[in-house]
């Protein structure tokens, strides 16, 4: 399938720049970057994840991709480590020196599969984007949500499946281990990165020609209002060392900060579960926790720092909202203060933070704490994502009530939760 993705892609690409008139050759070449998925990485059994990224490096070598990233195989645990780096590298280096793929173009062309499903693939998708077109193109179908919703459809369907064991993840939900060694991870001291960027930027500041870095900034600014190239601004703006805040707040005060609308799916999870007498029973508990306290039990999701991954938190929001949860989303890149504010705000019973990049020993706590500044103690926090277990105790100990990692089933979640709701409030 992967293959046969990258080979349609070419297809489509030739095809719309021919329309487009393009005269050199090397314009209809298709030129790609792949990496291999960070989706199929488990935290379960994770030297599985070995052999799901080579296979992976396989389909992208076989659909001929012009650059390749492969993942760790710890990465669905913690940022990696020189051991697991140096494994995902010989993984290309494998690929590239001992299987003879890269003498070869095109390996699998004339395989009836293989041609028959690049022919679909490239069929269904031209539908897509004729679709696109007629919305405006690209940029105002960004801006309506379009694609966005469509891939968290086809994410949250697809955990249903998962979830439900009707897609095998082996060592998750089928060939689980009794007992899970534990394996080196990298620790990451976000205190020491800190207060090392700090030092970095006092440094830059303390050293640049602050009256060149002044005038390049001033005419960043002049140029988002009366026009001209901001690009060429910005880069002379980088050239004089003004940092990228620096660079953003010049443009700020003319354009706004973008603020995503955050939009979110529903039946899509639920759907997967239906006559499912599993998932039924827990809808009916959180119907009676209705009845009990006069209102569903209410889940803040959150983003916080510089994590920009929300394609779990957008699964999370929708099956729990399919389960009877009312769920709020937070916007991307929130602070723990903005986050605090808005459980208030929204009266929430619990906060759920989705962590994607090793901010969670910095970020969770200062939620914490900022609720209970907020007079707000009472609002749960409970966390998911790539949390390595060796981090488990440190945010007990600060405060949060649960920790799921990847490959938790959800529904088993939603009954977890529900608990705790439930005996915070007795």
């Amino acid at each position: 399938m992967e293959t046969a993705k990258l080979r349609a892609a070419r297809l489509l690409w030739h095809r719309i720049m021919t329309e487009f008139g393009a005269k050199k050759p090397g314009s209809l070449m298709l030129r790609t970057h792949c990496q291999t998925s960070g989706v199929s990485l488990q935290e379960a059994d994770p030297y599985n994840n070995v052999v799901r990224t080579a296979y992976e490096a396989m389909a992208a070598a076989l659909g001929g991709t012009q650059s390749l990233h492969t993942n760790a195989l710890d990465e669905a645990i913690a940022l990696p480590t020189e051991f697991s780096a140096r494994i995902a590298r010989n993984t290309q280096l494998i690929l590239q020196e001992e299987t003879g793929v890269t003498k070869v173009v095109d390996p699998l062309a004339g395989s009836y599969y293989v041609e028959s499903l690049t022919a679909e693939l490239a069929e269904e998708a031209w539908k897509l984007i004729e679709e696109v077109e007629a919305m405006g193109g690209m940029t105002k179908a960004v801006a309506s949500g379009m694609p966005k919703l469509r891939i968290e459809e086809s994410a949250a369907r697809r955990q249903a499946m998962i979830d439900r064991g009707e897609e095998v993840i082996v060592g998750v939900n089928k060939y689980r281990l009794a007992n899970e060694d534990p394996i080196d991870i990298l620790d990451i001291d976000n205190v020491a990165v800190r207060e090392s960027q700090i030092a970095r930027l006092e440094k830059i500041r303390a050293t640049r020609d602050q009256a060149a870095c002044d005038a390049a900034l001033l005419e960043l600014g002049r140029r988002t209002v009366e026009g001209g190239n901001l690009l060429e601004a910005a880069v002379e703006c980088a050239r004089a060392r003004a940092t990228v805040g620096e660079i953003s707040l010049a443009m700020e005060g003319t354009f706004g900060r973008h603020r995503a609308e955050v939009k979110t799916l529903a039946g899509v999870y639920g759907a997967a579960y239906e006559g499912d007498e599993g998932f039924a029973a827990i809808q009916k508990d959180v119907d009676a926790f209705a009845e009990e306290e006069g209102r569903r039990p209410r889940m803040l999701v959150v983003k916080m720092g510089q994590d920009g991954h929300d394609r779990g938190a957008k699964v999370i929001a929708t099956a729990f909202a399919d389960i009877g949860f009312d769920v709020d989303v937070g916007p991307l890149f929130q602070t723990p203060a903005e986050a605090a504010q808005d459980a208030v705000d929204n009266d929430v019973h619990i906060i759920g933070i989705s962590s994607q990049a090793a901010g969670h020993k910095t970020l969770a706590p200062k939620l914490v704490q900022a609720l209970r500044d907020a007079g707000a103690g009472d609002i749960l926090v409970i966390c998911g994502g790539v949390i390595p277990q060796q981090d488990y105790k440190f945010l007990y100990d600060a405060g949060v009530k649960a920790i799921f990692g990847p490959g938790t089933n959800i529904p088993e979640a939603a009954k977890d939760i529900l608990r705790l709701i439930r005996e915070a409030r007795k």
